[in-house]
């Protein structure tokens, strides 16, 4: 899982989330790589995979280092890690031809290694493994995280070794509220290595760790025939630039880029965060570019040019208790399935049959997820609508009612008010269809957008939609979604009933990005789709748990991405703010 869930589930659930111990970073490099080219050396980029419903996604891939057999990727994949799950990634190394996909043709594979993250024991080849396939190494993932570095060799497919390839995966645990800060950089004057143009100078930032071995913490883009360069700004985590010790030596180096590879230097200097922060604001600050050789070889030497940190902006990361505690209110709203295949209601087979001694699966769903989001609205007033059903005066379709049929105020007092209307609106409306929900997706998206426009964390949406089959208008939700991505919103989907929900799975990113029928994709993943009978035998916290347990990133993720801070804290006491899920 990439960036990923937070939850946690009693045994028994067979869908409950794992709680995230914490969140790893991968730093990846190779050596003695297959050459591929005939006239220069090959162009590396590493694809990182990892294993979902024992399918192989692409994550995340790296930049292409040119004509390079040694690269040092300066991509930095993070992956959440799961202390009771085994998880499996594999990195795959291609050579780039620029014009064509990476991945695409089997002369471009350089190698694969497949690893696990998580607190396994070292386990071997799977038995049966299929001829062709390749046989990838399995260490195990205490290596991965204890040891913090794995090198293993590269294969090809059919079991053939890559030459004397390797791949090195080093991996560090992120603390859990960690920064990053925006850096821009310039240069001075810098040594002109080229004979008949300027330098094309490109800056590295190595950090320094207590065993002295450096990690390449950020590489710039590179700037074409210029001595006085200005990089484009870049943000890295504080974990990454200095493991968040403000005085942990950093190493930084100018090079003139080569397109074959053999980039010449052309001078570094050292410092620490510590410095750095003395260019907060309208100060900067400024070091000599020195090169060693000339600096004992030339009197008269003085530095190969100035690089200037022209500004620093340091970003807090803010956790969802802080959003709570900061006073946002968690606005929920259920949209209930009232189509005819539910069946009559009057018949005890039908889904929305009210038993006296047993709630149905609607009521069961909407009591277990809005007991828990009530704790987070301070005025327990929910909004709650139908769709599918013909409705009074003149019992035309609609699929965006107000079940308490007041179009001027769609809300229930607490979730019994939402139950109480829920039981009395069933003897007025006509079951029919056909299963639309992109416009309450639409309607609900409508509110958050006005919400948006306060600039301000103060208040989320969440909407439960609760149906028994598969959405009628799928082209038309899909748009809904992408467009509701961009706002503070999260959609909850729950399949109630015994249809066969597969081609639900769509709405639900974890298996992939979800795209508009344009093609356009969603900005964050904020829909969680489950089907209700894989709940029936697990307690009623079961199901909140499971649906509500990435709401809490996704609501840091759309404040992040907004740049919203919390809001003042408040003085009275906030709810438990695991939202059914430990952070």
């Amino acid at each position: 899982r990439a960036t990923g869930t937070m939850g946690e589930v009693p045994e028994g659930s067979p869908q409950a989330p794992l709680a995230v111990l914490s969140k790893v970073e991968l730093r990846v490099s190779c050596k003695h790589l297959l050459d591929r080219d005939t006239l220069n050396k090959s162009d590396p980029c590493v694809l990182l995979l990892m294993q979902s419903q024992g399918q192989w996604m692409e994550v995340d891939r790296s930049e292409v280092i040119k004509s390079n057999l040694n690269p040092v990727f300066a991509k930095i994949f993070t992956v959440d890690y799961y202390f009771e799950e085994v998880q499996k990634l594999r990195f795959e190394v291609y050579d780039s031809h620029g014009h064509a996909e990476v991945g695409t043709h089997d002369d471009d594979f350089l190698g694969g290694m497949e690893c696990t993250v998580g607190q396994v024991s070292s386990c071997p080849l799977t038995p049966g493994t299929p001829a062709g396939a390749i046989p990838w190494l399995i260490p195990s993932a205490s290596q991965i995280v204890a040891q913090k570095r794995v090198t293993k060799p590269l294969f090809l497919k059919y079991g053939k070794f890559a030459g004397k390839s390797t791949i090195t995966v080093i991996s560090e645990e992120i603390s859990g509220n960690n920064g990053y800060v925006e850096l821009a950089f310039r240069a001075k004057k810098l040594d002109d290595k080229d004979l008949f143009s300027k330098s094309d100078p490109f800056l590295e930032i190595y950090r320094i760790d207590d065993d002295r071995s450096e990690q390449l913490v950020y590489r710039t883009e590179v700037v074409k025939n210029n001595l006085s360069p200005i990089w484009e700004p870049f943000k890295v985590s504080l974990n990454s630039l200095c493991s968040c010790e403000e005085k942990r030596k950093l190493r930084c180096v100018v090079w003139d880029y080569d397109s074959r590879g053999k980039h010449d230097f052309i001078g570094e200097f050292f410092t620490t965060f510590e410095e750095m922060q003395k260019a907060m604001g309208e100060n900067k600050v400024q070091w000599d570019c020195m090169n060693p050789k000339y600096k004992l070889k030339k009197r008269n030497y003085k530095n190969s040019g100035v690089v200037v940190l022209l500004d620093l902006k340091i970003h807090r990361v803010y956790s969802f208790l802080d959003y709570i505690m900061g006073g946002c209110q968690i606005h929920f709203t259920v949209a209930i399935d009232f189509t005819a295949s539910n069946g009559d209601p009057r018949n005890s087979c039908s889904l929305h049959y009210i038993n006296p001694y047993q709630p149905n699966e609607y009521l069961k769903a909407l009591v277990a997820v809005g007991e828990i989001c009530q704790d987070y609205d301070s005025d327990k007033k929910f909004s709650a609508l139908g769709f599918g059903a013909r409705i009074p005066p003149k019992y035309e379709v609609s699929h965006d009612f107000a079940i308490n049929f007041n179009p001027d105020n769609d809300e229930c007092e607490g979730i019994q008010g939402v139950v109480e209307s829920y039981q009395s609106c069933l003897p007025k409306i006509q079951l029919y269809g056909p299963t639309n929900v992109a416009p309450i997706i639409s309607k609900v998206a409508r509110v958050a957008a006005d919400e948006e426009r306060t600039k301000e964390a103060s208040q989320y949406f969440i909407l439960l939609i609760l149906t028994d089959g598969v959405v009628t208008d799928m082209a038309d939700t899909r748009e809904a979604i992408v467009r509701a991505s961009y706002l503070p919103m999260s959609i909850i989907i729950v399949g109630v009933g015994n249809a066969d929900f597969t081609d639900m799975q769509i709405l639900d990113g974890d298996d992939g990005v979800l795209r508009s029928p344009k093609g356009e994709p969603v900005l964050r993943d904020i829909v969680q789709f489950v089907p209700f009978r894989e709940f029936k035998n697990a307690s009623p916290t079961a199901l909140a748990k499971c649906v509500l347990a990435e709401v809490p990133k996704q609501v840091v993720e759309y404040y992040s991405y907004k740049a919203f801070p919390p809001r003042c804290p408040q003085t009275r006491n906030a709810p438990d703010a695991n939202l059914g899920s430990p952070q």
